[in-house]
Formats: structure tokens, sequence, C-alpha cells
């Protein structure tokens, strides 16, 4: 019994150091629902969240973040320390504007980063002037051709700000993507069927 219970303990303890806990996502949202069922995969994913106020937030698969941010910082001169650039990497999703990476990614420690306020990915539908969703878009691309683009919205977020997320999309030829939503009972499933149909009475 003794071995046993040291065995335990000894396997507890592992799994104890090894698992890596899924990070919990800064931006919170509650999406509409539908009853599609279709799942889809975490990996080359690109999910562009819209919250209720219509803050943007990107999150990316990890595979596609390192080259992602090292092509941004070489587009607008951003010096990003390599503690900053690890953090980058291990972080879920992010609403930081452009202006404020390097003083986001360049905070003294990780707590100070993961504190840092989001105030959301700034998108300009002018021509001429800088979308920074776009930007982002272009440098996921370059670092990994088989993404595939989701988006992720309140059911309260403006028709408005949707239709900019949606036109930076179509701006750089991405014309198929996923909008993700809860999973709701489906009207005409089987348990619908068994019950038969549903009347009111007023």
């Amino acid at each position: 019994m003794t071995a046993m219970v040291d065995v335990a303990f000894l396997l507890l303890t592992f799994f104890i150091l090894t698992t890596k806990f899924k990070a919990q996502d800064k931006v919170i949202v509650d999406t509409p629902t539908s009853i599609s069922t279709t799942k889809i995969a975490a990996t080359n994913l690109f999910t562009i969240t819209v919250d209720k106020e219509g803050m943007v937030a990107i999150g990316v698969s990890q595979e596609t973040r390192q080259g992602m941010l090292e092509k941004v910082a070489e587009n607008f001169s951003l010096n990003i320390s390599d503690a900053g650039k690890v953090f980058f990497i291990n972080t879920p999703s992010f609403g930081v504007p452009m202006n404020e990476m390097a003083a986001w990614l360049n905070e003294p420690n990780p707590e100070k980063m993961k504190d840092y306020p989001y105030r959301g990915i700034p998108i300009d539908k002018r021509r001429g002037h800088t979308n920074e969703l776009k930007e982002w878009i272009n440098a996921a691309r370059r670092t990994n051709q088989d993404l595939r683009f989701a988006i992720k919205g309140d059911r309260e977020t403006s028709y408005e700000k949707m239709d900019e997320v949606i036109f930076t999309l179509q701006d750089v030829k991405i014309n198929r993507f996923n909008l993700i939503t809860g999973l709701e009972a489906d009207p005409n499933g089987p348990k619908a069927a068994a019950e038969g149909p549903k009347t009111e009475t007023p």
C-alpha cells in the first residue's frame, strides 16, 4: 500500500507540474445562438472578437503569433523586449492599438503586461488611412498561408462595428469566414418531433 500511495503522489505531482492550463480570455462576449453543430478546429485559426462595446480583439493560433508579431514590429518599427515577445506568444488574444504595443510588451514584468488595459484594435475604412486590423491580418497571412478566419461577436454588438470587421476581411479578399455562435436546441430535431407542435394559449 505504501508503495502504491508513493506512486500515486508521484503521478499527481508530475501532472500538476507538466499540465498547461488554457489562459483566461480577457475579452468576454455573449455570443448569439444558433442550431449549427459545426466544430471549428483551433489550429490555423485567426479569430476576431468584438465585445458589446465594439472593442475589437484578435486571437491567433500559437504557431502563427511569433511570425505575425515580428512582421508587424518590422513594418511599424516597434522595439519589443524578448520577455514581451514570449508573453505575446503565450497570450490567447489581445486588443491593443499599434501605438501602444511597445509600451505594453516592454512592461517590466508579465503581471504588468497581463494587467495592461485593452482599448481595441482600431479599424479605419477610409482609403489612405491605416486599418490596423488589416495590418494584423496581412502579417498573419504572410506567416501562415493556411489560416482560416472567424468572427466572434457579442449579441449586443452594433451592426456598424460588425460591418467594419467584415469590410476589412473583404478588403483583403477574405470572403469565406466562420461566425462563432452558442448552441441552442434544434426546433426541428427529434425531441421536438416527439413532443409534437407547440401552441400558445392567449
